[in-house]
């Protein structure tokens, strides 16, 4: 990489780590908001607004990747930070429900920040240099979901949680000026030329629907924990919110702290074999979680998920590196954004279903069979793929 290079990343990553701040910190809120501020004691629609602005990205990031690859990368950036600005300040003026779901959907339908700053990104880098830059991505995504929800409930003390969204809405707001201040890829490219050719740079390593069917399963196998972590870990008797708040978020800073180390040592060497047995690993840590009877063993469940989180995302990145090309990135990354959207949408109405049936262990065995199913098909097809080419 560059040093111009490696300052955009930089600003890139920056932008999205404050807009996914916003983005990611406010649903813990949703109850409050809804009792305190929109006067509506329906619980039930907590979960619904939850799924909301997951929804409406699943439906429409595949036609901001059309309009990413027509129009310009830097220009739907730009599109979707100012998208999620005006949904904010929408929402924090909203003074019913209705408005609220409308302000909650238009952020689902205008953001998709995540995609479009990947496919700004692929237009400076390719190959292991591209899938660099979306773990450094990927991080920013961690930290924000780590980072907002502590910081946002210190203002939501003082301040109406709905009112924080007026604030809020600025964050947006200063990351699209950052990033129009960032120059033109085209532009830079005359002076710098790193950005990926029309040639091929090398063979997929998957067909690209397989890589968005490995996302969808990761995304559901991990979702489908999300919602119901903190209550069954309380379960386990001595556990406090404040502790098991913490346990959630344990992957997420494994990730922070060896996504670097791990991407140098082996994101080089990932393969679809690769990934089938660090799945292995993910669901045997979703297992460990639903059987464990104690403290010690549900903080060692939650690292190695913590570990096998970050390889596969290593792994991924690299797979999803391997089948962009500069006229393709945002149809991929907005293909990908969507797959990962729906995912998500499915783990959170399966799991739901499951946990009333199966009790709240059920999410967990969930997240592990999909897992454990995902690793056996990665591990044939490998398999079939070596002795097809040996033949």
């Amino acid at each position: 990489m560059t040093i111009a290079q490696r300052r955009m990343v930089m600003v890139v990553m920056f932008c999205h780590f404050i807009a996914a701040f916003a983005a990611l910190g406010m649903p813990p809120f949703f109850a409050l908001i809804l009792s305190k501020s929109l006067h509506n004691s329906n619980a039930y629609l907590v979960g619904w607004f939850y799924v909301v602005p997951t929804f409406f990205t699943a439906l429409s990031s595949p036609w901001w990747g059309l309009f990413a690859d027509r129009i310009g990368k830097k220009v739907s950036l730009l599109r979707a930070q100012l998208g999620l600005s005006a949904s904010f300040l929408l929402a924090g003026y909203s003074n019913n429900t209705t408005l609220f779901f409308l302000a909650l959907a238009l952020q689902g339908m205008l953001g998709g920040t995540f995609a479009a700053s990947n496919a700004y990104l692929a237009t400076m880098s390719s190959g292991p240099a591209l899938a660099r830059s979306l773990t450094l991505m990927q991080g920013s995504a961690r930290a924000a979901l780590v980072v907002a929800p502590a910081v946002l409930g210190l203002f939501a003390a003082s301040v109406s949680p709905i009112e924080l969204y007026r604030y809020l809405a600025l964050l947006p707001l200063a990351a699209a000026l950052l990033l129009w201040l960032l120059p033109e890829p085209a532009q830079t490219a005359q002076h710098d030329d790193y950005r990926p050719k029309n040639t091929v740079v090398g063979q997929p390593l998957l067909p690209a629907n397989n890589v968005y069917l490995l996302q969808f399963a990761f995304v559901f196998a991990t979702v489908a924990t999300f919602p119901y972590f903190i209550p069954y870990a309380q379960g386990l008797g001595s556990v406090s919110v404040e502790l098991a708040g913490l346990l959630f978020g344990l992957p997420n800073l494994l990730y922070l702290v060896t996504a670097g180390v791990l991407t140098y040592r082996f994101g080089q060497r990932a393969s679809p074999a690769g990934l089938a047995g660090i799945f292995l690993l993910m669901a045997i840590a979703l297992f460990g979680q639903a059987q464990t009877q104690s403290l010690t063993g549900l903080i060692l469940w939650r690292m190695l998920m913590g570990l096998a989180m970050t390889g596969s995302f290593i792994v991924l990145h690299a797979l999803i590196a391997a089948l962009v090309r500069k006229g393709n990135a945002g149809r991929t990354f907005g293909w990908l954004e969507s797959g990962s959207k729906w995912g998500a949408v499915a783990a959170g109405l399966t799991a739901g279903a499951l946990v009333d049936r199966l009790g709240p262990h059920a999410p967990f065995l969930l997240g592990g069979g999909i897992m454990t199913a995902a690793a056996a098909w990665l591990a044939v097809s490998s398999f079939y793929r070596r002795r097809t080419e040996n033949i």
